[in-house]
């Protein structure tokens, strides 16, 4: 079997001057990591993990045998890497930029009749579909993301026709208020539509497995794709992730995927990665991963996080109602950030977006405080 290397950062920084420089910038983001393990892993097997400080990683990393030492440094490097912002051009002309270095807000506009959360509220009502896209616009969401077919557990399947008659008119309306919109589908007849609509981004559950077309007319689109981690076959989402380790496991599939979406065409810099939480996984697992959200940055990619008003939730909290987890769902969304998430998918985006400007807040003040520098 094939030993692997994997860099996990395990002590997170407010800022650098924190660890009196000793802190590396985790994904551009506004977060750093001063600690981290490094574990060698080979099959299902965990051979050795050894903890190591920024300013060691060079030569810790140097130490490696050659079959890790390569993917190792790739690995660091990514863990440090700056992404560039995502320019969206407009249908009516203009550039709409996201920006990476700070969290974005993505809000959830399902035009589904059975979604967990809202499913059946917009979908026969366009003039309320469009009042509430606007409002979530006005309240600061960066991104619209809009959906017409529901991936719960147990969910029917949707035609490719009938998606397409359910997203792109609500797409057509977006591109004229100057929205951001990204495509919440895994057909690629969709996909296809709603790109000449006037959508910007492919977000694929599937990560572009569902249909054998999706990954070639993601490469020929030119859009940004989301990647998401989820354990069952293309067809078949939630079932059972039966991973040795849910952390390394999902990282290896991202990597996979990753790999996959780059032979077919599609460039790196268009590639965001989402774990899929709630995908097939265990509380347990989700809470697990969750943790390991930080070491995800060493693939290299903008990482997505979507787990508003989720099972996980209600789980942990005398099984609320979805639509009484707006607690949970802030909690959660804070803890994406200080793990260094670029975009947060959302159904409560006020309020997500508030707490995104309190958490900024006391970034920008740590960041500033030069009483913690060395006298």
């Amino acid at each position: 079997m094939t030993r692997k290397l994997y860099i996990r950062p395990i002590a997170l920084a407010d800022s650098p001057q924190s660890e009196e420089g000793e802190a590396v910038r985790l994904g551009g983001a506004m977060v750093w990591a001063s600690r981290f393990a490094l574990i060698v892993r080979e099959g299902g097997r965990i051979l050795s993990r050894d903890r190591v400080s920024a300013s060691r990683m060079n030569s810790a990393l140097d130490a490696l045998p050659a079959d890790l030492g390569a993917a190792a440094e790739a690995q660091w490097a990514s863990l440090r890497k700056v992404h560039a912002p995502i320019h969206l051009e407009l249908k009516g002309g203009g550039v709409r930029t996201i920006r990476l270095d700070q969290p974005q807000v993505m809000g959830i506009l399902n035009m589904t009749p059975d979604s967990f959360s809202d499913g059946g509220q917009f979908l026969d009502d366009e003039a309320e579909a469009s009042a509430h896209a606007s409002a979530m616009l006005a309240a600061g969401a960066a991104i619209i993301d809009v959906g017409g077919e529901s991936t719960r557990p147990g969910a029917a399947a949707v035609w490719e026709g009938d998606e397409v008659r359910r997203v792109v008119p609500m797409v057509e309306k977006l591109s004229a208020m100057g929205a951001a919109i990204s495509l919440d589908t895994r057909r690629p007849a969709v996909m296809e539509a709603g790109l000449a609509a006037g959508a910007h981004i492919i977000n694929d559950v599937s990560a572009l497995r569902h249909d054998p077309r999706s990954l070639n007319l993601a490469a020929a689109s030119k859009a940004p794709v989301v990647l998401m981690h989820a354990p069952g076959k293309a067809d078949d989402l939630h079932s059972a992730a039966n991973y040795d380790d849910i952390a390394l496991g999902v990282f290896d599939w991202l990597e996979a995927s990753r790999d996959a979406a780059i032979a077919a065409g599609i460039t790196a810099d268009r590639i965001i990665l989402d774990p899929g939480f709630g995908f097939g996984l265990t509380l347990a697992q989700n809470l697990t991963l969750f943790n390991a959200l930080p070491m995800f940055h060493a693939l290299g990619h903008p990482l997505l996080v979507g787990v508003s008003r989720k099972r996980m939730i209600g789980a942990l909290s005398n099984e609320a109602p979805a639509h009484q987890r707006l607690g949970g769902s802030i909690a959660l969304a804070l803890k994406a950030m200080e793990a260094g998430a670029h975009i947060l998918r959302v159904h409560d985006v006020p309020e997500t977006v508030q707490a995104v400007r309190v958490w900024r807040g006391l970034r920008d003040a740590a960041l500033t405080d030069f009483s913690q520098l060395p006298s």
